[in-house]
């Protein structure tokens, strides 16, 4: 890629944080589309020549730079970048001036891909195993690909609550007082994405929950890294995220570091009689290489093809689509119990602020 590409991937990165929600990160990308330089310093330079896909679906360089500011406003390492982030009014000087004063702060947030774990897409989750359950009310065994810091494997511990209408579109959130848990010592947990469409209703009960990232985050070591990658000026999803990490400190995820493909072969292998078997990705496919998707792809169909009504296994796919299906991510399940099938559940949004619930057999 050219450093004209590079300044693209800003530009790209605007457009969704509008999308989403988040006017100031937009803001911040656009100002750095425009201003960075190689000449200002190392971080500069290795944006502007970065050795892969700078792009928002590939490295997503423009949100681990946006990250690493973050974090110097999230421990009031930088008050003058502070007082912009408060103020919604980032500047040029401002945020080249941060970027000279923290440059080795902001070389390591450069070396990782951005880590968000977004609760909000625990809806989809809870919605497609729902679903899912309907066909097969058995126990859950829940095994999540690309997990991060696994909060959402915690879903089954949140109440899905639909709102009766999709939001308006266009920048925002729906109002949400965020999640809370219904549980001594801690908040209720409640997630109120707009929906359309009938509700899945049939009870769920996870007994077993575990998930794979190649670069999985300590949720309560690592609870500044996360935070930092929640875009700023969101209060919402921020109050959510910071609610699932206190319940990921009562009941710390089980996040293996590794390859998807095969810890995913290696967990499939085990049977799970009287259990269903719920594999589960939310906008992680697509960082996954084609070797990595592929032979995800071959564990499934292998364990797909044992599967059984006494031990069914399931599929569910939260991705983006490029569009081809409408706004946000496609939502998919796959369920094989000796009858393989499938349906498309809908669109979500992409941090599940809705969900359009409209199930169609593949």
């Amino acid at each position: 890629m050219t450093t004209a590409d590079h300044r693209e991937s800003f530009r790209k990165q605007v457009v969704a944080c509008r999308a989403l929600g988040s006017p100031l990160t937009a803001d911040i990308c656009e100002i750095l589309a425009e201003t960075l330089q190689e000449d200002q310093g190392e971080v500069a330079r290795r944006i502007l020549n970065w050795p892969g896909n700078s792009s928002p679906r590939a490295d997503a360089v423009p949100l681990r730079l946006c990250g690493g500011l973050h974090a110097l406003v999230l421990t009031g390492a930088d008050k003058a970048l502070a007082a912009a982030y408060a103020n919604a009014r980032p500047t040029a000087g401002v945020l080249l001036q941060a970027i000279a004063r923290h440059e080795d702060h902001l070389l390591d947030w450069l070396q990782g891909p951005p880590q968000t774990n977004e609760v909000g897409r625990a809806a989809a989750i809870i919605a497609a195993a729902r679903f899912a359950a309907g066909f097969c009310p058995l126990p859950i065994r829940a095994l999540e690909l690309g997990a991060s810091a696994g909060l959402n494997l915690n879903f089954h511990r949140y109440e899905l609550r639909p709102q009766g209408a999709l939001p308006p579109s266009g920048p925002g959130e729906p109002d949400s007082p965020g999640i809370f848990l219904e549980e001594e010592g801690l908040s209720p947990v409640v997630l109120r994405p707009g929906w359309t469409g009938d509700v899945p209703q049939a009870d769920i009960k996870v007994t077993e929950a575990e998930g794979v990232d190649l670069r999985p985050v300590d949720p309560v070591g690592d609870e500044l890294r996360l935070l930092a990658y929640c875009w700023a000026g969101q209060p919402d999803r921020m109050a959510r995220l910071r609610a699932a990490l206190a319940i990921a400190r009562r009941y710390p995820p089980r996040v293996a570091a590794g390859d998807a493909a095969g810890w995913l072969e290696s967990r499939l292998a085990r049977p799970a009689p009287g259990r269903m078997t719920l594999v589960y990705h939310t906008i992680a496919w697509q960082y996954f290489p084609p070797k990595a998707q592929a032979a995800c792809e071959a564990a499934l169909q292998a364990a797909g093809a044992q599967a059984t009504r006494e031990a069914p296994l399931a599929h569910v796919s939260m991705e983006g689509d490029g569009g081809k299906g409408g706004d946000g991510a496609a939502l998919t399940l796959r369920l094989w119990d000796g009858k393989p099938r499938g349906w498309r559940l809908g669109r979500v949004d992409f941090h599940g602020r809705w969900i359009d619930w409209k199930p169609t057999a593949l």
